[in-house]
């Protein structure tokens, strides 16, 4: 636990120091896939995108609120607060799967989606919708809800998507961990990839905003 929490800190002192007074921040509020379950978070994408961002000049600080085992209805939970305390100028939102593993209602996913896209847009900040997929075993109705939940809030609050965040990894037993749940290591840099395009668009987008 004690090293956890100095890789935390070491972490956060570096993002820190190599960043600018002023920088704003991109926040992610998502579950275990983001907070780097089972690894240290140095290892995690959240944090791999950090050093992408700076590698390629964007002056954000990112700012991980993951919490493993979180559903939607945590995430709405917390949002206000980190909202408050970040003023975030993104909010990436990964949450979703503890809902489906649990068996809970898609629709209660998705009312509680819909109100954290509310609360970021009303902040002023923009928001992206991390999508991810539930194993078939849990029926063809109910997996197919699940994911149309993802589309549908995309599409009512008119913020991007990317589709499976997972994509690539889930089902690889070289990139899943021994639960089969949970991306190893080697799998961060492929879900760092696979979200990169959406961020990289609102990068840019921002930048000729400011310009």
């Amino acid at each position: 636990m004690k090293t956890v929490w100095k890789s935390w800190l070491a972490l956060c002192l570096a993002g820190w120091l190599a960043l600018p007074a002023n920088a704003q921040s991109l926040l992610v509020v998502g579950d275990s896939i983001s907070a780097a379950f089972g690894l240290e978070l140095e290892q995690g994408w959240v944090s791999l995108l950090q050093e992408r961002l700076h590698q390629h000049g964007y002056p954000y600080e990112v700012i991980n609120a993951s919490v493993s085992g979180d559903t939607t209805a945590g995430g709405l939970a917390r949002l206000p607060s980190l909202l408050e305390r970040y003023q975030p100028a993104l909010v990436m939102i990964e949450l979703g799967g503890n809902d489906g593993l649990r068996g809970l209602p898609p629709a209660n996913m998705q009312q509680n989606l819909s109100s954290m896209v509310r609360s970021v847009q009303s902040s002023g900040a923009d928001a992206l919708l991390l999508g991810i997929r539930i194993p078939p075993n849990y029926g063809v109705r109910y997996t197919r809800a699940f994911e149309q939940v993802f589309v549908d809030v995309s599409q009512a609050h008119e913020v991007p998507l990317v589709p499976f965040v997972l994509e690539g990894v889930a089902g690889e037993d070289s990139l899943m961990q021994a639960d089969g749940i949970h991306p190893t290591a080697a799998a961060q840099p492929i879900i760092l990839d696979n979200t990169w395009p959406a961020i990289e668009q609102w990068l840019q987008s921002r930048s000729e905003d400011i310009e």
